[in-house]
């Protein structure tokens, strides 16, 4: 690929970082752009530079990034502690080790790009609020696309680098064993002729949880329909929420809470026929492994985080408040309490029977 970035020719881009300090569905959505990024540059160094976990998410995809550095903080960029000295010397370190291309990968730009040209980078990318003036220094820019989808967004930066996109779909790779030990936990559904069924009923937000009643009834009416044998998915500070639709369950279901690892989950998943969840990590999962969904949303922009895929389904009520970015609802949570279980049914059927149609069964 021929061209130059801002008079910097695309061969001397020899050491490229990434900002995305963000959480799993943030990550996963970015994969396409990543994907794009690592085919317009095939021989450049690519850093993640991102939160903690996000040092196994690097390991996973080592075809697209080569290189880990934690996210040393910065001020105004709440996902992670600012401490002065600390953002610093990371800040410091970064200028060292000597960047030929930073992206800023991280929101609007109000705070994230100052940190990513304190990198001191031969040139620098990102997107800058709209209506602000594009701060000096950035070498690829643009007002920050507030119509577009999560995903589409974050090709659109890279594709200002001359990257072209290589498809909008999401990954997961997954290992053998990992798929090996998925079948283990599943052993009790094994030789059951039903359609594996998974309920995520957790979300890191309070303000994304649809009522455990609901996720009650509408396993119940999934298994009282189609047969579907039921599995309850959720993390370690999940396994009461869990155990509360357990409770409320009539239909038997298996509990997968508490003890999952990302890496299983993600396996677990995979071999599901469908998964039911709130707008939360494992859904964007679901859609990296290829497990058709129904999200059930809430205070979040779908038109930004809603899947571009038509085998996931959206399910939500639209209300004065919402979109909105509370942690917890302040009011009476309309947005998800309006949202009745036989809406979800209805997703979860329609998803079912188009899968079908396309299997040609």
């Amino acid at each position: 690929m021929s061209g130059a970035i801002s008079g910097l020719p695309r061969e001397a881009v020899r050491r490229i970082a990434v900002l995305r300090a963000l959480q799993l569905g943030d990550l996963l959505v970015a994969v396409p752009a990543l994907r794009a990024l690592r085919a317009g540059f095939p021989a450049a160094e690519i850093t993640l530079v991102g939160l903690p976990w996000a040092r196994a998410f690097t390991a996973r995809f080592a075809r697209y990034i080569d290189r880990f550095v934690e996210f040393g903080g910065w001020e105004g960029i709440v996902e992670a502690p600012y401490e002065p000295a600390r953002a610093a010397a990371f800040a410091a370190a970064q200028r060292a080790y000597g960047y030929d291309l930073a992206i800023q990968l991280h929101g609007s730009g109000t705070t994230s790009n100052a940190c990513v040209l304190a990198w001191g980078a031969r040139a620098t990318a990102g997107y800058y609020p709209p209506g602000a003036p594009c701060p000096a220094g950035l070498a690829v820019a643009a007002p920050y696309p507030e119509h577009l989808p999560e995903v589409l967004r974050c090709l659109r930066l890279v594709e200002r680098l001359g990257c072209r996109a290589r498809g909008t779909h999401l990954e997961w790779p997954i290992a053998p064993a990992e798929r090996a030990q998925a079948v283990t936990l599943l052993a009790p559904l094994a030789g059951r002729p039903r359609r594996g069924v998974g309920l995520q009923p957790g979300a890191r937000a309070p303000a994304r949880r649809w009522p455990a009643a609901r996720f009650a009834a509408v396993g119940d009416a999934l298994a009282r329909r189609l047969g579907a044998s039921l599995v309850l998915t959720g993390g370690p500070d999940e396994v009461a929420l869990v155990g509360e639709v357990a409770a409320r369950l009539v239909a038997p279901a298996l509990r997968l809470a508490g003890g999952l690892s990302l890496e299983t989950l993600a396996a677990v998943i995979a071999s599901l026929d469908l998964f039911v969840s709130n707008d939360t990590g494992p859904a964007h999962l679901a859609q990296a492994v290829g497990t058709p969904s129904v999200i059930v949303f809430g205070p979040a922009d779908p038109r930004r985080w809603a899947p571009l895929d038509p085998r996931h389904r959206v399910v939500r009520q639209a209300v004065g408040c919402s979109p909105c970015g509370h942690w917890e609802c302040p009011i009476d949570h309309r947005c998800l309490r309006r949202i009745a279980p036989a809406r979800v049914v209805a997703a979860a059927e329609t998803v079912l029977a188009e899968e079908v149609r396309a299997c040609g069964a």
